[in-house]
């Protein structure tokens, strides 16, 4: 079993940043895939970023590549998203996932196991 708290969500201007931490319990935390997702009122799930085991493959939706970087610390059981050149578009509930598997399905909501309570970020212009 996991559990998820995701923190540092907050408000920002257009063009600032943010760090978003998950930080997980459970000692086998290093053994699951981890994914971030965001979601608007009346929307889907929306995937974000995800990374694989070991911190060796990340996966990035287009509406965030290069602007936004998912990395872990296995030894403090805690996957970041550093993002970086916020947009109004990219104000949303983020939360983190985790996943015994996703496979090559990283991108899909239903293949995470786990989820954390969520952590709001609003950016204006």
């Amino acid at each position: 079993q996991v559990q998820l708290a995701e923190s540092g969500g907050g408000s920002v201007q257009a063009g600032g940043s943010l760090r978003l931490s998950c930080a997980a319990s459970g000692r086998s935390f290093s053994t699951y895939g981890m994914g971030w997702f965001r979601q608007t009122p009346g929307k889907e799930r929306e995937f974000v970023a995800a990374i694989r085991l070991g911190a060796g493959l990340t996966y990035y939706a287009d509406s965030v590549k290069g602007r936004f970087t998912v990395s872990r610390d296995n030894a403090k059981n805690t996957v970041y998203l550093q993002m970086s050149n916020l947009q109004r578009e990219d104000t949303a509930v983020y939360y983190c996932a985790a996943a015994r598997n996703y496979g090559s399905s990283w991108y899909r909501a239903d293949k995470y196991d786990y989820w954390g309570q969520g952590t709001q970020v609003t950016v204006s212009s």
